[in-house]
């Protein structure tokens, strides 16, 4: 689980708390895509801007996006680089869990001779 020991506990749950959230990961989305503002991924969403605000500021605490000022706008790009290092992260936790299921294969079902 060389992958995971690489990144700090807080840092793990900086990521993964903040790709829980569907709206998150639909901002994050739209930021790959484009470099939205804030004010334009605000209105995609039935919220106000000032949570649209919380949601971006959670993705860039967990590394995902950055902010950048343009005149008065705030505009919102991935971190491509972080977002590889999650699906880095998110293989190597499959690799473990199909390890342990094949274990659990050989346990629960025993070859026949």
């Amino acid at each position: 689980m060389v992958v995971l020991q690489e990144e700090s506990e807080e840092s793990l749950n900086q990521l993964f708390r903040a790709l829980a959230d569907g709206t998150r990961r639909d901002i994050l989305k739209r930021s790959v895509a484009e470099t939205p503002s804030v004010s334009e991924l605000a209105a995609h969403y039935e919220m106000s801007f000032a949570a649209v605000q919380k949601h971006v500021a959670v993705l860039e605490r967990a590394g995902l996006v950055q902010k950048r000022a343009n005149g008065r706008e705030q505009l919102v790009s991935a971190n491509r680089a972080r977002l590889r290092r999650a699906g880095e992260l998110l293989d190597s936790l499959e690799s473990l869990w199909r390890r342990r299921v094949a274990q659990l294969d050989d346990v629960l079902l025993p070859k026949e001779d």
